[in-house]
């Protein structure tokens, strides 16, 4: 009954751990502000499917996005706002509203090599259509 005992309080320790381990990593991760909720779609999939919640920050001309259940210090995906070449948004359909956080729009971002699909608030795409726009004139490219 010990050992029983044993195993389940280090678990519970362990459990308490990973908590507070993803409790100060987002807080460092939000100490410069410029950070919002923002889901992204990691796989090609139909509607619903491939996407990981995250985070995402603004760091001088890229953009970071982070996985929300991750340790992983360092980002998942990084756009430079140079890439950037057109934002379209729609609602989400199908399975999209279950996996992805409550309120959000789809954010369909063509970059120059790929899109990138992301969720996020009408805030946050307000944040992010302003962050875009907001490069100096010598480095923003027309097309």
């Amino acid at each position: 009954m010990r050992t029983v005992l044993d195993v389940v309080g280090v678990c519970f320790l362990a459990a308490v751990l990973l908590v507070v381990a993803f409790a100060c990593r987002r807080r460092w991760l939000s100490r410069d502000g410029g950070t919002f909720d923002c889901s992204l779609q990691l796989a090609e999939k139909d509607h619903g499917r491939g996407w990981a919640l995250g985070l995402a920050r603004y760091v001088g001309d890229d953009l970071q996005w982070f996985r929300v259940f991750s340790l992983a210090w360092w980002p998942k995906l990084v756009v430079n706002r140079r890439q950037l070449q057109g934002i379209t948004t729609r609602r989400p359909v199908g399975n999209e509203p279950l996996v992805t956080y409550a309120g959000h729009v789809i954010v369909d971002a063509e970059l120059r090599d790929r899109t990138v699909h992301f969720a996020m608030t009408e805030e946050a795409l307000t944040g992010v259509l302003a962050w875009m726009e907001s490069a100096p004139p010598s480095s923003q490219t027309y097309h």
